[in-house]
């Protein structure tokens, strides 16, 4: 397989992330890193033992320098527009952290570049390669319950970030609930189509705005997707992934999360509660424990095989920017009180 000449854009914290899964793959060769802060990149290189790398604050001067054809932007979420379109008008593929962009018109502008330069633009959405979200999807599609009709999920974590976050505005809708949405897309296979939404700040949050949220979905096909979270939940925390009902016609699953998924059947009865048998669900899952197949690793060796075979990865920014929706609608609804439609156009992305 042909070597992909890598920029790093952004050399903060995230980046241990990637280059854990990096590590992993024959190949990646990191040949640049830029970062508006010197001593970002120094303890980069110093972490991971780096040298002989192009380095700078300017992006395209680094790829151009460094001969790259792939970056991966590491940056904050407001940068992200501006790195992705610097990548793509260099020649370079991208893959970038999430959320796309503040606003779906950038989203958008980040698309039609990805289409107008020929490149793959696509993001990271590690939860899709947890292999227990790929069991929980698996036991919907292969167990006899009918169709899904009602996906339902509770997400609470303490988090005590600082940084950034602490000042975002719509923190939780805006920087967290686009894994979970996403999630809910992929568990479901459907797409949304409108929203009510609401967020707030709870007493004692350690956010200055939006740091718990509700959400209310109706997806195609008739699904509704409930949403309920919160980053400034101290104690009884969900997993990362949350905590999901799926309700079928005639049974439902859930998962923790985690290792835990359960469901049961409906097994007739004339009573007015109907009796119930259990649920087989495979407990193990091909991809356990392969850092190259789960988390970050999953989508960066997608993306790269994407590249390598002329295909297109699973999180590319077509499918991804409906996600992104998700998340943008939210807030719109949750700042205008109004129930909010999902643009068709992006609903039409392929």
């Amino acid at each position: 397989m042909q070597t992909r000449k890598v920029v790093i854009a952004g050399c903060g914290g995230i980046t241990r992330a990637w280059m854990n899964a990096v590590e992993h793959f024959d190949d990646v060769e990191i040949v640049g890193l830029c970062d508006r802060d010197p001593g970002q990149i120094d303890a980069f290189k110093e972490r991971w033992q780096l040298s002989k790398l192009i380095v700078g604050s300017d992006l395209a001067q680094v790829i151009r320098r460094s001969a790259a054809d792939t970056v991966f932007d590491c940056t904050i979420p407001e940068a992200h527009p501006s790195i992705t379109l610097t990548a793509l008008e260099c020649g370079c593929d991208v893959l970038g952290e999430k959320p796309m962009a503040p606003s779906l018109e950038r989203a958008r502008e980040m698309v039609a570049a990805a289409e107008a330069t020929g490149r793959t633009y696509a993001v990271i959405q590690n939860r899709r390669y947890n292999s227990a979200i790929r069991r929980f999807r698996s036991a919907l599609e292969h167990v006899e319950l009918g169709a899904l009709t009602t996906l339902d999920v509770d997400f609470h974590i303490g988090a005590h970030f600082g940084g950034f976050r602490a000042e975002m505005s719509h923190v939780l809708l805006l920087d967290m609930a686009i894994h979970t949405f996403d999630q809910a897309r992929f568990i479901s296979g459907a797409d949304p189509v409108s929203v009510y939404a609401a967020d707030w700040n709870p007493r004692g949050s350690w956010f200055r705005h939006g740091a718990s949220a509700v959400a209310f979905f109706e997806m195609s096909d008739g699904l509704r997707f409930t949403y309920t979270g919160s980053w400034c939940a101290e104690g009884l925390n969900t997993s990362w992934e949350g905590s999901w009902r799926a309700t079928c016609e005639h049974g439902s699953v859930t998962w923790d999360g985690g290792a835990g998924i359960h469901g049961e059947r409906d097994a007739g009865g004339e009573g007015l509660i109907h009796n119930f048998e259990p649920m087989r669900v495979a407990t193990e899952h091909a991809e356990d424990g392969d850092p190259a197949c789960t988390g970050h690793g999953g989508v960066i060796r997608d993306f790269l095989d994407a590249l390598h075979t002329g295909t297109r990865p699973m999180t590319d920014c077509r499918d991804n920017i409906k996600s992104m929706a998700m998340v943008l609608a939210a807030v719109e609804s949750a700042e205008t009180g109004a129930k909010v439609t999902i643009p068709k156009e992006i609903l039409r992305c392929e």
